[in-house]
């Protein structure tokens, strides 16, 4: 199976639901696998508003490219502009951009919890719809 990365900056938040989704809707197509252009702690509005989908990636953690050195992808789907503008050469790998909305900084002036799910439930479903159609974008 081909292998396809999801690449943003700190592996936290959108990485780790598009692999998440990935992983529930197409687990016999493709090897799924996320990182960042640097490391940061995997978000706990990510795990939650992925929970209530159906979806667990409580197990998952935070990991840059270095973190995947022998792995060879077919597809890295850049889902923030800033690890399209800082995204690593891959050889071979045919390099796919879908920028979604960056929830934690969206919500840095938020203190209302509902309202902050609002915005993470919105880009959850915004990268579910990307990844159901993974085939559009594989296909370009």
């Amino acid at each position: 199976m081909d292998n396809i990365l999801f690449l943003c900056t700190g592996n936290s938040c959108r990485s780790q639901m598009a692999e998440g989704w990935a992983k529930k809707l197409h687990q016999n197509r493709f090897n799924f696998y996320s990182a960042g252009t640097k490391r940061h702690d995997l978000n706990s509005y990510a795990v939650k508003v992925m929970q209530e989908a159906g979806v667990d990636i409580s197990n998952h953690y935070s990991k840059t490219i270095e973190d995947l050195p022998d792995i060879s992808f077919k597809y890295i789907f850049t889902v923030c502009g800033d690890a399209n503008e800082n995204c690593p050469v891959f050889t071979g790998g045919k390099i796919i951009h879908v920028g979604f909305d960056d929830p934690p900084r969206l919500c840095e002036n938020i203190e209302d919890e509902q309202e902050k799910l609002k915005i993470y439930r919105r880009v959850r479903d915004q990268i579910k719809n990307m990844v159901e159609n993974i085939d559009h974008y594989l296909n370009k």
